[in-house]
């Protein structure tokens, strides 16, 4: 890879980057938690923490800059938990999504809301270069991948696609004419907030030096590789889980007597109700984190 290909391929990545957002905002009718490779705000006792990041394009101009992991968290009666990415992360069919179909469909508001509790998380995973980490100061200037949700991508797709006319689209991802996110996280009673976050005045990396940008593209990570079949249990693997979890045998089908054995997680209430069983609660990484510390205790 050289300068040349990362500059030419600039205009075909954000083409690619504001459809994708064009899609999500007017759509048509896995990871460890212990893995290095990600890189994760640390919070005082308080809650609140503050860190400087530049997201990363892709530097292949037919990919984009990130990648979206559906997972579900939720304990059963055993005491243990289900924490898998979904295999709908591949467009497969998967054992929570059809049992959370039926509890759905099976006209029984006990049964919705227990399909509510348990229904996908949407987190997204990009490349990003670590500008200002004040706890950890030794990760500055290293390229790591970062998992988010909801709140940081409505931010990511409000600088493509600006609310007023007379704000000027911008392409976060890019080395020349992309933002640093000052990344703020407030507590706010259960849940962390981002409404403090805001993103700096376009400025080159580096103050454009082409040296130093082609060192960091190569130290990018492939994010297809994390919708390798490694990341993902297969189908049959899932069910044993699920069922192990619930305390039912893969014969059991009555959603109602499935669902009665659910323990679920603490309520979310910035999540809203689902259109229908599928749906996912496009929750920030902080809520699997969460379903991950408690499993980790058991």
């Amino acid at each position: 890879m050289d300068i040349a290909t990362l500059r030419k391929s600039r205009s075909s990545n954000f083409a690619k980057i504001t459809s994708e957002f064009e899609k999500i905002v007017n759509p048509q009718s896995g990871y460890s938690y212990e893995d290095d490779r990600y890189w994760k705000l640390e919070r005082d006792k308080a809650g609140n923490g503050s860190a400087v990041i530049r997201f990363l394009p892709s530097t292949d101009a037919n990919e984009l800059p990130w990648v979206r992991i559906f997972s579900h968290g939720f304990k059963g009666p055993t005491g243990k938990w289900y924490i898998e990415n979904s295999l709908t992360t591949l467009g497969e069919d998967d054992p929570v999504g059809e049992l959370n179909a039926k509890l759905w469909n099976s006209g029984n508001d006990s049964d919705k809301k227990i399909a509510q509790t348990r229904k996908r998380r949407l987190n997204y995973v990009s490349n990003i270069l670590v500008i200002s980490d004040p706890k950890h100061p030794e990760n500055e200037g290293r390229v790591f991948l970062f998992k988010y949700g909801k709140k940081i991508f409505d931010m990511l797709m409000d600088k493509a696609r600006p609310t007023f006319e007379d704000e000027t689209p911008v392409d976060v991802f890019d080395y020349w004419e992309g933002a640093n996110l000052k990344l703020r996280i407030r507590q706010e009673g259960e849940w962390p907030s981002y409404d403090k976050s805001t993103f700096d005045d376009t400025k080159e990396l580096f103050d454009g030096d082409e040296e130093k940008i082609l060192a960091v593209a190569n130290k990018q990570y492939q994010l297809k590789e994390l919708l390798d079949r490694k990341y993902f249990k297969s189908y049959e693997e899932l069910s044993r889980k699920l069922n192990s979890i619930l305390e039912t045998s893969s014969e059991v089908t009555s959603a109602t007597s499935i669902a009665e054995k659910v323990i679920a997680p603490p309520e979310i209430k910035s999540a809203p109700a689902p259109t229908f069983a599928t749906a996912a609660v496009e929750e920030d990484d902080d809520i699997m984190s969460y379903f991950q510390s408690i499993a980790d205790e058991d």
